[in-house]
């Protein structure tokens, strides 16, 4: 990780905690002391769990999963749509419905609904309506289209949920529990760190902050994405080349997901990453 990304996090603020008298005594282990009765987070910490998100990340995208990107408060919803819009990949910015992922199967009965009125206005067939049942079913098709929007493309269950505020987002990082799907998170230091399996401790009200964080992750997403498109092409010129009258059936990979096989940073990156730290803050 570059000395100018070290100094990034820094000049947005990321360093800067709650008050003291807000904070969760489980995030003792990431904090570096405190000054006018604000905390300060030890920059190391969070470096050394930007690396972990990232790493991972980039292994479930490369694996041909899909992460999605959650952040509801007003300081996130405007980085999280333009970041993860930018890769391809869903968010969520405005409430998390219940049963988004318990209950997937209703909400991709709901994005049909969302198609199906679509169809109506474009066809003009909606105009065939009385006016008060028009009004309804364009009520209807905004509040399905400020809802899901994001995840209309999301066909499956994602690999991973990536939330700003573990606090905000508590009922997304319980779904994702449920259903032993790992999870990363900006958290505060009024967090709770054991809410998700990787912690990236940080201010998580300033937008500055926010936007260095996403902007990473979805760099990490860049990086899987390369990845899974090489590997595509790497088989299918492995299969043109064996010159065999019929194709074989292509083997699919088994990637072991963080909350059942927890993944450890290498140790030679954390030192590369708690030596930057130190440098920028000195």
């Amino acid at each position: 990780m570059s000395d100018n990304l070290v100094q990034d996090l820094l000049d947005a603020g990321i360093h800067f905690g709650q008050r003291r008298s807000a904070w969760d005594p489980r995030m003792k282990p990431y904090i570096w002391g405190q000054r006018n009765r604000i905390h300060i987070i030890d920059i190391r910490e969070t470096v050394r769990g930007l690396l972990l998100a990232k790493k991972f990340i980039t292994k479930t995208v490369a694996s041909g999963r899909d992460v999605v990107f959650v952040g509801t408060k007003r300081q996130a919803k405007g980085s999280v749509e333009h970041y993860a819009t930018e890769v391809g990949m869903p968010w969520v910015t405005e409430r998390w419905l219940g049963g988004t992922l318990t209950n997937f199967r209703t909400i991709r009965e709901r994005l049909k609904r969302l198609v199906e009125l679509e169809k109506l206005v474009e066809s003009g067939e909606i105009d065939t309506y009385s006016k008060k049942m028009t009004s309804q079913l364009m009520r209807e098709k905004r509040k399905i289209t400020r809802n899901l929007q994001g995840i209309r493309n999301m066909n499956k269950l994602p690999g991973a949920v990536v939330v700003i505020d573990t606090n905000r987002e508590s009922n997304a990082l319980r779904e994702a529990r449920t259903l032993r799907i790992p999870t990363a998170a900006l958290i505060d230091t009024d967090g709770n760190p054991g809410d998700c399996d990787i912690p990236v401790p940080g201010n998580d009200d300033s937008m500055r902050s926010i936007e260095v964080i996403m902007r990473e992750f979805t760099a990490a997403v860049r990086d899987g994405l390369t990845a899974r498109t090489a590997a595509a092409e790497g088989a299918d010129d492995a299969g043109d080349a064996s010159g065999d009258e019929k194709p074989r059936k292509k083997r699919s990979s088994r990637v072991a997901f963080a909350a059942d096989a927890p993944a450890e940073t290498p140790k030679n990156e954390e030192e590369v990453a708690a030596a930057a730290a130190t440098d920028a803050t000195n």
